[in-house]
């Protein structure tokens, strides 16, 4: 079964994990947040959530924020790359996947761009 063909109840769970991986990041002041939902135009996630960070440490507590919140709720990582450079940390947590970039690598992949087809949702909104 394709992500396309399990239903409602899987965009719920993504929706819950986006709000628990938004709440995270604002709460250690990430900045420039943005939440594209991918659902209908990939299988890999429902969701991107996009945020910034001005340095090192801030991008790693950002992605210890994350990944703690959403592992205490039941939705543990699968897999988290850039973690040691803190460049683009990478967190998937297979229904939605937390991209936490340092300025100039935002600005360098510019991910809002290669995903315009998806749609840009108010993070207030979910």
């Amino acid at each position: 079964m394709n992500r396309k063909e399990t239903g409602k109840m899987d965009l719920l769970t993504s929706k819950e994990m986006a709000k628990i991986a938004i709440n995270a990041l604002e709460e250690k002041k990430a900045e420039d947040l943005k939440v594209i939902d991918i659902s209908n135009i990939s299988v890999i996630a429902d969701y991107f959530i996009i945020a910034s960070g001005n340095n090192r440490n801030q991008i790693q507590a950002l992605c210890d924020e994350v990944e703690e919140k959403l592992t205490r709720a039941g939705y543990p990582a699968k897999q988290i790359e850039g973690y040691d450079t803190a460049n683009w940390v990478l967190i998937d947590f297979k229904d939605i996947i937390v991209h936490i970039f340092d300025n100039e690598n935002r600005l360098f992949y510019d991910l809002e761009r290669i995903w315009k087809d998806g749609r840009e949702v108010n993070a207030a909104d979910l």
